[in-house]
Order: C-alpha cells, then structure tokens, then sequence
C-alpha cells in the first residue's frame, strides 16, 4: 500500500485549466482515469486525509504511485479524452458500461457483389450496414422470415452459394420464393442490390413510403388484369404491415429518440436504453455493472452517455451505415452536473443539435417509466441468477471465512436488526440464511422490552441475550436427555454402538428414544426455536452495535460464535476489539451475501414494526372509553376493520355489533369525534 504523499506532486505545480488526469500503479498500469474542469482543485482532492475519502477512493490513491495529467483547450475535449483514455486502458476503478453480453445485429454486406443478410456479432467493418442490436438472434431470424418473403434476398453463407452456382440448382429457399436465386442467375447483381437496398430501407423506418409503393403497383396490376401479380403484391404488402404491427408505436409524434434508465442498489446499477426511431421501438440493450456509494444518479448517468455515445461514434465510423450514433433526443432519469458539455459534444457527435432532458409527461413520461421498470426487473433478475448460482454461494462462504479469518465456513448465518420510529415501538428481527439461502422457518422476531432506553446498542444486546440464553436453555434441556448417551433401557451405549450408523448396529430409532429428540421440543414434537447456534452473528450497525453482542456472548460463556457488523453507508464489515473496518472488495460474492442477509433482516424488522406501530395506533383511539372493556373493543374493530369505518358508523351500526349497547355506542362516537357526552360530563 503506496502513501500518497510520495507521489503527491509539488504545490503550484498543477494547472487550475481543464484537463485529463490518470493514476497508475508500481508496474506503469493505468487504474483510474477522471476529466476536471479544474485539475488543481479536482487532484489536491485526491490528497487530503486519507480518512476522510470514500473507501473506494482510499484504495484507489494507496494503490497508486504516480498521477499524470493532460491539459485540454475546453470541457468538451476533456471529455473527449477521457472516454479515450478509459477505453485504451480499461483502468480497474472505472465504471465500465459493458454489455453482459455481445448483442447481436442483422447485417447487410453492401460490399459485396450479391449482399448478404446474415446475424452477425463482431467489430463493424466498412461497407457493411448493420441494424439493431437485437436482444436475442431468434428476434433477427424471425424478422428475416417475415421480411424475406417480400424482399427475396440472399441469406446464404458464401460457400453455399457458390456450391450451387456450380451445380446450377438453387437452394430450398430459391424453390419456395423467398430468395431470388442471384447464384443460378435469375437475377442479374443490379437487380439483386435494388431489392437489398429496398429491404434496408424498410429497417431504417421507411415503411409507409415502401408500402405505399406496393399497393400502387397492386392497383396498376389489378386494372392491368394481371390478378396473379397483383394477389402477391397485396400479400407482400399485408406481411410488411404484420412486421410494422409488430413494433409498437409508443411515441405518435414519430419521435427519434433514446430512452435511458437506472436502477441503483447500494453495491450495483443496472441500466436499460430503449432505442426509439420514428415513433417504435426498434431496439433494447441493458447492462448491470458495479457502482460506488459516492456515485449519485447524476454521475452515472453523465459516465454512461460519455462511454455509450462514444462508443457508438466509434463504431459508426467504421462503418458504411447512414443511421447517426446520437438520435436528436436522449431523455435521462436526471440531469447530470456537466450537461452542457455533454449537449455540446452530443451535438458535435451527431452533426446537429441535440437534446438532453428528463421526460416530464404524456407518452414520453409514461415510457421513461416502462424503461425504469425494466431496468429494475433486470437488477431482481440478475441478483436471483447471482443468489440461486451454488457456485456463487460456495464462493461467497469461503470468502467470508477467508476476509473474516474463520475457522470454517459460516454454514448457518444469522443477522439481527433493530426498527423503530424515534424510539416507539422498537422491534427486532433475527433472521436465518443456511448454505447461503434463505430458512424463513427459523425466523424470529422481538418486542424490546426495554424500548429506547440505550438506544440501538442496548436493542442489539437484548436481542443477543435472549437468543443465545433461550439457546443455552434449551442445548441443557436436550443434553439431560441425550439419546445418544442412554438406550431406551438405561443402558449407556459406547464404543462402537455409539458410532455405527444403522439402528441393527446401535443407532437410536427415534421411536425408541425415551425422551425427546435433539432440538426437538417434547410438549410439542416441534423443533426448539433457539436449537442450534449459527456460525456467524451479523447485526446491522458499526463498532458499536459489534461491541454489545460480542459482550453478550463473552458473559454467557459462548466462544464458538463468530460476530460482525456491516455498516450501510460504506458497507463496512465491523470486527470485535477493531479500531478500522475490513473493506471487502465491492464485487466480492461475500459482500454481496453479508448485504443480502443484513437486508433481508431490515425487511423483517420493518415489516413487524408497522404491525405493531398499525395495532398500537389503532387501539390507543379507543383507550379509555368508559365502559369499554378489551372484549368488546376487539369485537368492534372485528367487525368494522378499522377506526376509520367505526368513526363513520351510525349509533344503530354500533349496536349491532353483540355486547354493544346504546349508551356505549353514543359514547364510543364521542369518544372517536372529539366530543363530550353527559355522561362525561356527570362523571
């Protein structure tokens, strides 16, 4: 680990100019890049108290031993050369915006004598013009299907179609009409391109031009009594207005447009863009990458328009394809700090201007919404593909022990929280992961009888003492009757009878036990509810709340229980006796479960807290009601279902409910209304 003060360079010696800086490490790699509009105050950030940076940020400088830095004439270039940078060097502490995977496009080679349509994943070539990204390559295929009955081209490989240019025999798709056989000369190479190049502009959004087109042509057929060409032309017409149908207009100015959303989650974001060109959806991409506590909305969302337009610039220049890598209009969850550089070198980008905004309303909102939620589907679905991979669970657990020094890994994984609203109603959960999943069976959750009196930490250790007392009860209950120590005769079995594993050698039929079952309660039959102790304790909190359940634990006598705290602003992994926290790497399996256990004990905690609180602040509206006892309050809100219904009642509606006379029904309606009865009045 590098102190940045050896590298930190001479006071005054930074330019205040816009520029382009990056750090590397011992070996000349580049790990970080950034842009500034001023380097000076932006680097001399870098080299503050290095308790004070974000963890991330802190690792970044202490990995580094050298910073360098590039003065450019205006932001715009700044930006410019950043996204340059971090694509030449790929530094590590970068977001990168890549695609999970290669996002397959239909292309067109124009640069052939007889083009083809083909999928195709790879780098852009010239000559060659591309539509998409697809999500899937079936969704090409079936586009193809629909497409090449009316625009007959070639979809062969180039070996097929030289091999029946030699035989002089087209394939399947030459017999049955959807290719125009260019390989056995049915159709000179001229006549080929035009056909090509009809099918390309039907995909750059020229349909009603083309359609309009067909139909014209079908009418000069039909009065030229040419029935037969002119029932194809109204079939090749119907099947290009299935494919339009198919892509749904959703924005009916036929607006050209990109639609951007996030989804964030403390340690990852997913991002999902849907392309719209003249008014439909022509294509959809996503991408979940790794993000940083200090990164607001704001931020991601400037980083990812600087690499995906970049991106895309690059790969239109290296193509012959006449579609503009910025559409006139981006609209984003949230505007970033430097917008209008972004604007400025958007617009230089495309050739004209272009507008960066956030959809307000009407049709642009509500897609910006779709958007949204499809972005947050693709965060839940990429956290249950990553949570069911066995793969990753065993990779998380073995993490765990190693970053946290186990001597075996936390099999059973137990985290406890504490929920309450300025101290009323303080609860706690106490939630069970085995194996890396879920045991929602072994859930339990406290009503702290303490309440707020010391504050989360005094919860903490509540919580941690009745568990592990109930668990001490219970493992000295089980051991008075240990069935493996006495036979059903009183015999103590030993040896080799203790050991053997099947009842004809010695091992105990649970019919046979006299007394109960291991973790098994012998009133109920069911399991004990603190049977057996997890091999790590995690609680929801800092040093602190460590401190107080290791305490615990210390004057119960347990030692073979391993504790941890994480802290959610910086997702710190807590140690007892620790001064400093450990940092587990952001894109660690292990973090990733410790956060998934911690917020899974969060949603249980609030969940019985608004249960509570619910019940609380609908018994107290009818406390003190004279002569209304606890039976007849349940039984009134029994039958209404809420104060809110029995505050709108009538004094008959009232009676109705058994138990309830009238007098009680007219003082239960003052009561709720805020008004004072004679009765009141005479008591």
């Amino acid at each position: 680990m590098a102190d940045p003060s050896t590298y930190r360079p001479a006071p005054g010696t930074i330019p205040e100019a816009p520029g382009v800086y990056r750090f590397s490490d011992s070996s000349g790699r580049v790990i970080y890049v950034g842009k500034a509009k001023s380097l000076r105050q932006r680097l001399n950030s870098y080299f503050a108290d290095l308790s004070g940076l974000h963890p991330r940020t802190r690792r970044m400088v202490t990995s580094a031993s050298a910073v360098q830095w590039t003065v450019v004439g205006t932001e715009v270039e700044a930006l410019q050369l950043e996204y340059n940078w971090i694509k030449e060097y790929d530094p590590r502490f970068n977001v990168r915006y890549r695609d999970d995977k290669t996002y397959p496009v239909l292309a067109v080679t124009l640069n052939e004598e007889y083009p083809q349509l083909k999928v195709y994943r790879g780098p852009r070539r010239k000559g060659v013009r591309y539509f998409g990204p697809y999500a899937h390559a079936w969704a090409i295929r079936e586009t193809l299907k629909l497409l090449t009955r009316v625009f007959p081209a070639r979809v062969c490989s180039p070996g097929v179609f030289k091999r029946h240019g030699q035989i002089g025999r087209p394939c399947m798709f030459g017999y049955i009409g959807k290719c125009a056989a260019p390989c056995v000369g049915r159709v000179s190479a001229e006549e080929h391109r035009a056909i090509v190049l009809d099918f390309c502009d039907f995909l750059a959004g020229h349909t009603d031009q083309l359609i309009g087109r067909i139909e014209k042509e079908m009418q000069v057929a039909s009065a030229d009594m040419d029935f037969e060409r002119a029932a194809r032309l109204r079939d090749d017409a119907g099947a290009l207005k299935r494919v339009v149908e198919k892509q749904a207009v959703v924005l009916g100015d036929g607006t050209d447009a990109d639609v951007v959303a996030f989804a964030l989650d403390p340690l990852e974001a997913a991002v999902q863009v849907f392309h719209v060109r003249g008014g439909r959806v022509r294509g959809q991409r996503g991408w979940v990458v790794e993000r940083g506590e200090e990164d607001s909305l704001e931020v991601l969302v400037g980083q990812f328009l600087a690499q995906f337009y970049g991106e895309q610039a690059a790969l239109a220049g290296s193509a012959d394809d006449a579609v503009q890598p910025v559409p006139r209009e981006v609209l984003v969850p949230a505007i970033p700090e430097d917008h209008a550089v972004l604007t400025e070198w958007l617009s230089g980008l495309r050739g004209s201007r272009v507008s960066l905004r956030v959809a307000q309303r009407g049709d642009k909102r509500t897609l910006a919404e779709t958007v949204e939620r499809n972005a947050k589907e693709a965060l839940t679905q990429h956290k249950l593909k990553r949570a069911g991979d066995l793969t990753a669970r065993s990779a998380a657990l073995e993490e765990i022990q190693e970053y946290l020094e186990l001597d075996s890994a936390p099999l059973r994984i137990e985290c406890t929280d504490v929920s309450h609203v300025q101290g009323s109603d303080v609860v706690a959960s106490l939630v069970v992961f085995e194996d890396g999943l879920p045991k929602k069976s072994d859930y339990r959750r406290f009503a702290i009888r303490g309440g707020a009196e010391g504050g989360d930490v005094a919860a903490i250790a509540e919580v941690v003492r009745r568990r592990f007392a109930r668990y001490l009860r219970e493992t000295a209950e089980d051991d008075a009757h240990d069935p493996t120590s006495t036979s059903c005769s009183g015999e103590t079995l030993t040896g080799e009878h203790a050991d053997r594993g099947s009842p004809a050698s010695g091992e105990l039929d649970p019919a046979q036990i006299d007394g109960p079952l291991p973790g098994i309660d012998p009133t109920t039959g069911r399991p004990r509810k603190f049977a057996y102790a997890p091999n790590l304790l995690v609680v929801d909190g800092g040093a602190p709340q460590v401190a107080a359940a290791q305490e615990v634990l210390s004057e119960l006598g347990i030692t073979d229980v391993a504790v941890c705290g994480l802290a959610k602003r910086l997702e710190e992994v807590w140690l007892p006796g620790e001064e400093a926290p450990a940092i587990l790497p952001r894109a660690s399996e292990a973090l990733y479960l410790l956060q998934r256990v911690r917020d899974e004990a969060h949603r249980f905690a609030i969940t019985y807290h608004r249960q509570k609180r619910s019940t609380r602040m609908t018994a107290s509206a009818l406390d003190g009601v004279p002569g209304l006892g606890e039976t007849r309050r349940t039984a009134l809100l029994k039958h209404f279902g809420s104060v809110k219904k029995l505050r709108a009642a009538t004094v008959e509606e009232i009676t109705e409910v058994p138990g309830v006379g009238r007098r009680t029904a007219e003082t239960v309606l003052a009561a709720l209304n805020g008004e004072t009865t004679s009765q009141g009045e005479a008591s």
